[in-house]
Parts: structure tokens; C-alpha cells; sequence
């Protein structure tokens, strides 16, 4: 029950980040010009202001309780500490790919420099710290605790260090 809760409570923080911003942050059209005149890199969806703000504001709240169970948590032993630098690499991405839908479907006038510039800079951070998160929690899901390797060593790939 606890890792199944943990594990809930970090879904709805990490999946719940990204909608949160892109709800939020609002549609970034050019003003001044009707949305047919105006140039897209991609087009947006077809979901009013409101609706979005609506349910970014819902998993505002989710990403909020998500990461009020993981604090929660985290400060009772039920989860590892360690964790949080999965989850915050992962919390960052989602961010990142909330703001990045927005600028890729902001309507401009002639071309969306904010455009290439988000998959030029913006793709490579993502990546690495997509990279970083994966290894990072492959890493902690894999070893067993410090006090687990007997005679003050560490397991390392099922065999103890030997307190070496």
C-alpha cells in the first residue's frame, strides 16, 4: 500500500505538472490580427480559454496533492529520499513541455523564432535529463540500502563489497 501510494502520488505530480502549465499559461497568439491571418508552427488545439484554465487548474491541485504525499512521505521514511532527484528532473521536463506546447502553437506573424529555438535548446536539456531521471531511478530500483551489504559493505550486482 505504501509503494502503491507513493508511486500514485508521484504520477499526479509528474503528469500533472505538464497540464498545469500548459493550461495556465493561456494561449500565446500575436493580438491585433484574427487567429485565420496569424502563422503556426503547429496548430493549437481547438479548446477554449477557459476549458484549458479549467483544467490546468484541476491538475494544479492533483500535481499539489501528488507532491504533499510525496513530501509527506518522504519525511516519515515511507519513501526513499533519493527519489526526489528521479522526480525532480522529471517535474522539470513537464514543465518545460507545457511552456513548449504553448510557444510551438503560438500564433505569430511570419515566422515563430520561439519555435526553433524550444526544439534547437529545449529538446537537448529534455533528453538529458529524461536520461539522467531513467538512470538515475534504474540505478536506486536496482541497488539495495547501504545497511542491507552485511560486515559494512554495499551490495554491488549481488555480490557484497566486503566493506571495502
Amino acid at each position: 500500500m505504501k509503494t502503491r501510494g507513493m508511486l500514485s502520488a508521484g504520477v499526479a505530480l509528474v503528469l500533472g505538472v505538464p497540464v498545469a502549465a500548459w493550461g495556465l499559461m493561456g494561449r500565446q497568439d500575436y493580438d491585433g490580427l484574427p487567429a485565420s491571418e496569424l502563422d503556426y508552427a503547429y496548430r493549437p488545439w481547438d479548446i477554449g480559454d477557459g476549458v484549458a484554465a479549467g483544467i490546468g487548474g484541476l491538475a494544479l491541485v492533483l500535481a499539489g496533492i501528488g507532491g504533499a504525499v510525496l513530501v509527506r512521505g518522504a519525511r516519515r521514511g515511507a519513501m526513499d529520499r533519493r527519489w526526489w532527484g528521479v522526480l525532480g528532473p522529471l517535474v522539470v521536463v513537464g514543465l518545460m513541455a507545457g511552456v513548449g506546447w504553448r510557444i510551438l502553437t503560438a500564433g505569430v506573424v511570419g515566422a515563430n523564432i520561439g519555435a526553433g529555438l524550444l526544439l534547437m535548446f529545449g529538446t537537448p536539456v529534455a533528453a538529458g535529463l529524461v536520461l539522467w531521471a531513467v538512470g538515475r531511478g534504474v540505478w536506486l530500483a536496482t541497488r539495495r540500502h547501504g545497511s542491507d551489504g552485511g560486515a559494512g559493505g554495499r551490495r554491488l550486482g549481488g555480490f557484497a563489497s566486503g566493506g571495502v
